[in-house]
């Protein structure tokens, strides 16, 4: 089979998976007892587009991998930036956690702007690693010049 429509296929059946769990984000109430994640008034923005968040996480159990995920955005509610991923240690602990990534589609400019951090599980389901959502946080940030 040509690998294009094996592609084309995997990317359709991701983004479907990911509209089917999407709602799950929305809702600030998918924070297990105990469980939090917080984002930091400040992130700092690098002249060459490089981010950096950080905040605290708490959480516990976890039989898969659990990440800290992050995105910033400016300017459109509608775009946001992936910036980096942290893997979580769930051991009930408050730890501090810190992403960076680089920003190439799109400028961002140092002041307002807008982060949304989210613990992920990737859980075992039949074979195949579903995200179970512990917690997330939004919070309207300020980006300094690093």
């Amino acid at each position: 089979m040509p690998v294009r429509p094996l592609l084309a296929a995997a990317l359709c059946s991701a983004a479907l998976l990911c509209a089917a769990v999407a709602p799950a984000t929305a809702a600030p109430a998918t924070a297990g007892p105990g469980e939090s994640v917080t984002v930091d008034r400040t992130g700092r923005l690098a002249a060459d587009g490089t981010v950096t968040l950080s905040g605290t996480y708490t959480c516990a159990g976890g039989t898969g991998p659990v990440f800290i995920s992050s995105s910033v955005s400016q300017d459109s509610p509608n775009y946001r930036h992936g910036i980096g991923g942290t893997q979580a240690v769930c051991d009930g602990a408050e730890h501090r956690w810190e992403n960076t990534g680089k920003v190439t589609s799109e400028k961002l400019a140092p002041g307002a702007a807008h982060v949304e951090a989210t613990i992920t599980e990737l859980s075992p389901s039949g074979g195949l690693p579903l995200p179970s959502f512990h917690a997330v946080d939004q919070r309207d940030i300020t980006l300094t010049e690093a």
